[in-house]
């Protein structure tokens, strides 16, 4: 959630040396298209893979740049509209995606460029399937345009000695008391799948999927415990691509003989080979996820592959009995620490110290730090005061950030790693008194937070249910821009797929099942003026209900988080009884599991009783 900067950056220069690669006769294309992934398609970056950010200033995690011979366009969401107001300099136009009559970055290259022009992308940042190279490529050809594939990113070139060196941190087996699973059977489980599928053999270019499969973490990409790899899984062997100077014996003697390791920039002229040495005849034997590049396919071969969902994204998302305890025993022990920071965080504002957002999200820390099994943040921190909290993935820059007042709103999103599980909670409170509107849109936030958790559903239903989150707040002619829940990783990335609950595509084609962890967060911002939002994990579990309608089995949730949810700024007329009775009984939880662990601090053992108190 990348951190909002308080200048622009200019970008003239770079701009310029671009178009000035683009017209090279060896280039020769009209257009380049820089999209905010890494080869590897993550969300969240080595600071050398970031390329977009580089070349436009902004660096919120989601976006494409696209870049003519004059003019240069920045498409991304909702959540980044007011980061990217900010950070664009005068050579950008901000993409509004989502509004009426924006198109996306792919339509706006089939029908708003020029016919008859080249297109140049880096083709192992783009996606071979449908959604993205596929389809554009299709979609292009009535204008007489089409899509060049790159080998060298000309933004490399641009970025030249200044672009930081690929990160090679130390690589670690997960013990399998934390995991709850071998690498051995996990293997078993894909093979399996691969015999479902009628393939030879799987390509995995995913880091979070490499790192689950073989019970192994690293450190290459700021929170998230990943590292860079690829992996080829037949029926007979493994093969996992990855820097030897990463690996050690340790590692080589958990992943045993079965697994062969090759260097992490032999994939590609491996892949190259990989048909023949299966002995395929173009029969489509290889699988390749829906998020394996343009290069990826490239290099299999035309007809050698077929693309479909990982079936490891799909392992991956239920967690077993012992991630799911981890879930458990980690987010009490962050209510802890969370308790310890809002205590310290009010008293300090009662006393009139001040403080910055940014010191605020460095004290969070330190109380995290001290936690048992604690590896790191899952994300840079929002603390966010007042019209900050209103940029949804603000993050305060140490150097010029606001100071937090008792008079405005304070929204906080946060989480951790630990061995045992990956936390992501936002509360969002007022240490003075808030108006009517802010105790409004407050407790309508609440109500939908509320809905969510406390949802009945059958099995195969997907995540689109999210109209029960806004419900409340489309009463009050509100909304958000964001979907109301994302899959959380175990000990992993904190965004997740393929669950979630929202609206995207993914989401509608993705069935919640027991064992999914998601987040429970809806919101409203007022721009300029402050952003609330509510945000828990939840687990997907099984529910007993009077009946079984269609003998389909019903599931809901259970929350993980224990955080207290302030009452003085819940407009009590609006709850329902149900909705007070689920709330005193969500802060009977949470001071019955956290308070054991905050005894030997009595401020925050006397905040946490009265804001647990009872309504």
């Amino acid at each position: 959630m990348g951190a909002t900067r308080a200048q622009t950056v200019d970008t003239s220069k770079r701009l310029a040396r671009l178009r000035e690669l683009m017209n090279q006769k060896d280039n020769d294309v009209q257009t380049y298209v820089v999209p905010s992934e890494d080869q590897h398609s993550s969300e969240y970056l080595a600071h050398c893979d970031e390329r977009r950010a580089f070349i436009s200033g902004f660096n919120g995690s989601a976006g494409c740049a696209i870049v003519t011979n004059k003019e240069a366009f920045l498409f991304t969401d909702g959540r980044y509209y007011l980061q990217a107001e900010k950070q664009l300099d005068k050579n950008w136009t901000l993409m509004k995606n989502g509004l009426p009559d924006v198109p996306t970055w792919q339509e706006f290259l089939s029908k708003d460029i020029d016919k008859n022009t080249r297109i140049g992308i880096d083709a192992s940042l783009i996606s071979a399937g449908k959604v993205d190279a596929e389809n554009l490529k299709k979609s292009l050809e009535p204008r007489n345009s089409e899509l060049v594939s790159f080998e060298k990113n000309l933004v490399d070139i641009v970025w030249a000695q200044e672009r930081p060196a690929r990160p090679k941190g130390k690589i670690f087996p997960l013990d399998i008391k934390y995991s709850g699973e071998s690498s051995e059977d996990k293997l078993s489980r894909v093979r399996e799948e691969l015999n479902k599928k009628k393939v030879k053999a799987m390509v995995i270019n995913l880091l979070d999927e490499v790192a689950w499969l073989f019970n192994l973490r690293g450190a290459d990409i700021d929170f998230n415990p990943v590292f860079f790899s690829y992996a080829i899984i037949t029926h007979e062997r493994a093969t996992l691509f990855v820097d030897s100077a990463q690996v050690d014996d340790v590692v080589r003697n958990h992943l045993g003989p079965e697994v062969e390791i090759r260097p992490y920039d032999a994939f590609f002229p491996y892949l190259k080979g990989l048909a023949d040495s299966l002995g395929l005849k173009e029969d489509a034997q290889v699988l390749l996820g829906n998020k394996a590049s343009l290069a990826i396919a490239e290099a299999v071969g035309q007809g050698n592959f077929t693309i479909a969902r990982s079936p490891v994204a799909d392992l991956k998302s239920i967690k077993n009995t012992t991630e799911i305890e981890g879930f458990r025993q980690s987010h009490i022990r962050d209510g802890a620490a969370l308790a310890k920071y809002f205590a310290w965080l009010e008293e300090q504002l009662e006393n009139n110290v001040e403080l910055t957002e940014s010191q605020g999200a460095d004290k969070l820390e330190e109380f995290r730090s001290e936690l048992d099994l604690f590896r790191g943040l899952s994300f840079t921190t929002i603390s966010s005061t007042g019209p900050n909290g209103a940029i949804i993935h603000y993050s305060p820059d140490p150097e010029d950030c606001a100071v937090i007042r008792k008079d405005q709103m304070y929204l906080c999103d946060s989480g951790a790693q630990f061995m045992d599980g990956t936390t992501d909670v936002t509360r969002t409170w007022h240490f003075g008194i808030p108006t009517d509107e802010e105790k409004r849109v407050f407790t309508r936030v609440l109500q939908g937070h509320i809905a969510i958790d406390a949802a009945v559903f059958p099995n195969g239903t997907t995540g689109a249910f999210d109209s029960f989150a806004r419900r409340p707040l489309w009463e009050d002619g509100l909304d958000y821009r964001h979907g109301t829940g994302h899959g959380v990783g175990h000990y992993l990335n904190v965004h997740e797929g393929p669950q979630g609950i929202g609206i995207r595509i993914v989401y509608n084609d993705t069935s919640l099942k027991a064992g999914m962890t998601v987040s429970n967060e809806p919101g409203y911002y007022a721009d300029g003026r402050f952003g609330v939002r509510i945000e828990s994990i939840v687990v997907v579990r099984e529910m007993k209900t009077p009946n079984n309608f269609g003998a389909k089995g019903y599931l809901g949730f259970e929350h993980v988080t224990l955080c207290p949810i302030q009452k003085t700024l819940v407009q009590l007329d609006l709850l329902t009884a149900q909705e007070r009775a689920w709330l005193n009984a969500y802060h009977a939880e949470t001071l019955e599991k956290v308070s054991p662990l905050i005894r030997n601090d009595p401020r925050a053992l006397a905040w946490l009783n009265r804001e647990c108190s009872p309504l």
